[in-house]
């Protein structure tokens, strides 16, 4: 396979979102591409948690709907 470096990735807007209740993964695995993408320039890294919602509630129904599709 193709081996990258997050370190290579220097040319796009990041957004991280989690849900503050998520059970499959674990609090704080999808910010840690913030620091591991360390070539973008903080301006262009963003993390969202978003409360009272677990794994699929940021995927799909009313708080996809209404929090996180409209941010």
């Amino acid at each position: 396979g193709i081996k990258i470096s997050l370190s290579d990735i220097k040319h796009i807007n990041l957004l991280t979102i989690e849900g503050e209740f998520d059970d499959i993964s674990g609090a704080g695995q999808t910010h840690a591409t913030i620091d591991l993408c360390s070539s973008l320039p903080m301006k262009k890294k963003q993390s969202k948690t978003i409360k009272s919602v677990g794994h699929y509630g940021i995927f799909a129904g009313k708080t996809w709907r209404n929090v996180v599709y409209k941010e």
